[in-house]
């Protein structure tokens, strides 16, 4: 089964979590809203109305007005009287984060497979913030967005949006679309790291990472903020600056179709999707075959 296909399934009510709405809808318990109610007095509320359920963690920091809870591999949102589950996928239009698919992907890091992962799925239709900010349908629905190339001219992007890095001096080039929140793109960076090679980084919001890219763009050491990114590691932020480069990444990355990470283009247009380890990189680099 494809990561997608597994990210539509997970996105369906399971059998677990229809035991859930059966148990809710019996439940006697009449239980108000509490608006200041701490992730304890949720779990404490929750646990009447489903007291056979097995609760792994509660975040009610994450979105206003709800709490994220964890059932083993179950994922769904209830408001903090308990009241009210909620079984579907969270949205933020202003970061354009798919934040199920963001959480489902941290529960479940095998889903991470380079060149499948499309968790952040866009409708890939013109270039207004509205198809910029808007999911598919339900999350089921399937990206409209062109087929990726097997050669892909980058003449069409300027230098902002680049994070360039490795050794900038080097005869060999290559640019790569990654998502910091790919675990994939986080092994080809470390591949790439240990050749001689001058990598142009583009970062698109493929897994709803658009504010870790927006701090490691703006902060005054970019390589060194990149690698801590992707390490999970603490770097120093710095003030906003102007990332309209981003933007015209992840623009450009709908009009080709590339809707997963990581995207690695060759000098001359060649294009390969996925994770390859430095032995295939190094012949392909070269002129190899891919």
């Amino acid at each position: 089964m494809s990561v997608t296909e597994r990210l539509r399934a997970v996105a369906k009510p399971s059998r677990v979590m229809m035991a859930m709405i059966a148990a809710l809808s019996v439940a006697g318990v009449a239980l108000g809203a509490d608006v200041g109610a701490s992730d304890t007095a949720v779990a404490g509320l929750l646990k009447t109305r489903l007291p056979k359920t097995e609760i792994s963690s509660i975040n009610c920091a994450k979105v206003t007005g709800l709490c994220e809870v964890t059932a083993g591999s179950n994922l769904f949102y209830i408001d903090r009287g308990a009241r009210y589950l909620i079984i579907g996928r969270v949205y933020d239009m202003e970061t354009r984060q798919d934040i199920t698919a963001a959480r489902l992907l941290e529960m479940n890091p095998d889903m991470l497979v380079g060149g499948a992962a499309k968790a952040n799925m866009t409708g890939g239709q013109g270039d207004d913030e509205a198809s910029a900010a808007m999911p598919t349908s339900g999350g089921t629905g399937r990206a409209t967005a062109p087929a990726r190339p097997a050669a892909l001219s980058l003449s069409g992007l300027s230098d902002d949006g680049a994070i360039v890095w490795g050794n900038k001096d080097a005869k060999q080039a290559v640019t790569i679309f990654t998502d910091f929140r790919c675990g994939y793109c986080r092994a080809l960076a470390n591949v790439l790291r240990g050749m001689d090679v001058k990598v142009i980084e583009r970062p698109i919001s493929v897994l709803g990472s658009r504010d870790i890219a927006d701090k490691v763009y703006c902060a005054k050491n970019q390589e060194q903020a990149l690698h801590a990114a992707y390490a999970g590691e603490p770097f120093k932020a710095s003030a906003a600056c102007d990332t309209k480069g981003l933007d015209a990444n992840e623009r450009f990355a709908r009009q080709h179709g590339l809707n997963a990470t990581p995207v690695i283009v060759r000098g001359d247009g060649a294009v390969l999707e996925g994770y390859r380890p430095k032995e295939f990189l190094e012949t392909w680099l070269r002129g190899g075959k891919s």
